[in-house]
């Protein structure tokens, strides 16, 4: 099954292809100077989101944005962690811009699973978020490990300093103990594929960002372990065919950058519009392709 998605979800995206790059971005920027949802407030599930049908005959080749729970060190809830921060409006959000900025087909409805959830292996992509006290138990270490070396794809999002980095890293030395990760270059495809990046995007949290009078603008975040948070970094663990299976987005906050994109005029078109949506469509292709 998944070997058979990725190979429909590939010819689709690349109907997409390198020539529309320029388009996709005066796209992006059109379309979500309108993003402020009128109708935000109301309790429809959505929280304002629009919605959108999918073809029931392709009900299974739809891309589904799938958010991982998991539980937190000294047991559940988020104690520097958290699988529900950002919950659901980020994961509606880039359901949305996916569908509008892009050819793949998307389920508007993103879901949460377990690593052991039976169902994990109809979804090739699937997103933790602030791992800084993530534990994985031992059927969700061998749950994960298996989904990735069958051609999965994990995404890793907002976490800062390294404290919480070196917790990550430990968690999936029990996944992976044979490979650590790196550096990802801001030559790789996954920079390029789509919106060609010309800086590794570092979003903060919107109630961290701010604006100097010098013009200066503050993307990093104070962290309580006193580690230096102005560098932001995309490493990655990859396969024996150097596919990239696990990419970790550290000292950055993408899913705040779709979250909040409706909250403040500034916030939303110096970092919604500019870093976190082209950085996770490049991520979701690259993810799609591989």
């Amino acid at each position: 099954m998944m070997k058979r998605w990725i190979s429909v979800v590939k010819h689709r995206w690349w109907l997409c292809g390198i020539p529309m790059m320029l388009v996709l971005v005066t796209s992006l920027v059109a379309a979500q100077r309108g993003a402020w949802w009128q109708n935000r407030g109301l309790e429809t599930g959505r929280n304002g989101v629009p919605d959108w049908e999918i073809d029931a005959d392709f009900e299974r080749d739809v891309f589904t944005f799938v958010r991982i729970k998991y539980e937190s060190i000294g047991g559940r809830g988020r104690g520097g962690g958290g699988w529900r921060t950002d919950y659901r409006d980020s994961d509606l959000n880039f359901s949305l811009r996916l569908q509008q900025l892009t050819s793949l087909k998307v389920n508007p409805e993103p879901i949460v699973l377990e690593l052991t959830d039976d169902r994990l292996f109809d979804y090739p992509f699937i997103y933790i978020i602030e791992p800084g006290a993530l534990y994985f138990n031992e059927a969700e270490v061998k749950a994960l490990r298996r989904y990735c070396l069958n051609g999965g794809f994990l995404m890793v999002d907002d976490f800062w300093g390294e404290y919480q980095y070196e917790n990550l890293r430990q968690q999936l030395a029990r996944v992976f103990p044979e490979r650590a990760p790196f550096e990802v270059p801001l030559s790789h495809e996954i920079f390029q594929c789509v919106y060609p990046l010309k800086e590794k995007p570092q979003v903060p949290a919107i109630n961290a960002a701010q604006r100097m009078q010098n013009g200066q603008v503050i993307t990093w975040q104070e962290t309580w372990d006193g580690s230096d948070t102005r560098t932001p970094h995309y490493r990655a663990i990859t396969d024996d065919k150097d596919r990239i299976m696990v990419f970790i987005c550290h000292n950055t906050d993408l899913g705040d950058g779709w979250e909040r994109e409706g909250e403040d005029p500034w916030y939303f078109e110096e970092f919604s519009v500019k870093k976190a949506y082209p950085m996770g469509i490049n991520i979701v292709t690259y993810a799609m392709t591989h």
